[in-house]
């Protein structure tokens, strides 16, 4: 194994433009997934290069850096609009995994059952991806393109997520189902934001995951809640399905799984009112 820790982002670009290298950062799926007791072929680890871990505000709304671990998520002083952000990083395996695994890598990844994708798409989360020859920006969903394909080359790296300053308005909560309280992988989850005014709804972000190949929003349930109190009841479960592309493994089959993520929708948007109605 060839190791190399770079402190600059610029000579970990030049790594990468020279081709074969593996990124490790937290390293909490990357070494489950070799049967190694070490990683084989060139490692790139990125965690001594200081400008891609914390969480700030920028002009055009934050910015979280790729080796943010789900930590210093949970510690992060930001709007309301992030609790959904928040919740999932407590769920995210133990607190050994919650100090090590990053956001970076939970999204390079691309597992469906990732715990930070449906609250990063409900404040519309763009991926900043950065080569020795230039960068780009890629909206969440376009970025994650089905289960562990990310649309990330091999010369390029993910160096931070990007919140623009609209979606950090209202509210966010999360909700996840599993086969037991603690260290799970989900059979479904939920992340909602809604920003109210005079107890109506006036913008909604909603999105499943852990039920699809990908996580997904649910822009027929969003627009029946705009105009309205935010109400569980408007949840139609055929609004829901007509999102989702259910998948079937051990943990559930494809019919529980819809049934589930509406559920669990409904629960988001009951905790959200709840929280409406005690700040009126």
């Amino acid at each position: 194994m060839h190791y190399l820790r770079p402190k600059d982002l610029s000579d970990a670009l030049a790594a990468l433009a020279d081709g074969g290298w593996r990124v490790a950062a937290g390293c909490t799926d990357l070494f489950p997934a070799t049967e190694a007791k070490t990683l084989p072929g060139r490692v790139l680890d990125i965690t001594d290069i200081e400008d891609l871990r914390g969480v700030c505000a920028t002009e055009d709304g934050w910015s979280i850096g790729a080796t943010t671990t789900w930590t210093d998520l949970v510690h992060a002083d930001l709007p309301p609009a992030f609790r959904g952000l928040q919740l999932a990083a407590r769920e995210v395996g133990a607190t050994q995994i919650q100090n090590r695994g990053t956001l970076g890598g939970n999204l390079c990844n691309a597992s469906p059952a990732a715990d930070g994708v449906p609250p990063l798409l409900t404040l519309d989360a763009e991926v900043e991806l950065r080569s020795a020859t230039g960068a780009r920006r890629v909206p969440l969903g376009a970025f994650l393109l089905g289960p562990r394909q990310p649309d990330r080359r091999s010369d390029e790296l993910l160096t931070a997520v990007h919140i623009p300053a609209a979606a950090a308005e209202g509210r966010g909560h999360f909700l996840k189902l599993g086969a037991r309280r603690f260290l799970v992988i989900s059979i479904a989850m939920c992340a909602g934001r809604l920003e109210c005014q005079g107890g109506i709804v006036t913008a909604a972000a909603l999105s499943v995951g852990s039920c699809g190949p990908v996580a997904a929003r649910l822009p027929l349930v969003e627009a029946a809640l705009i105009g309205h109190p935010p109400d569980p009841d408007r949840v139609r479960d055929v609004d829901v399905g007509e999102a989702l592309r259910p998948i079937e493994d051990v943990r559930a089959n494809a019919a529980f799984r819809t049934a589930a993520a509406t559920e669990l929708v409904r629960r988001c948007i009951g905790a959200l009112a709840w929280h409406e109605a005690a700040a009126a």
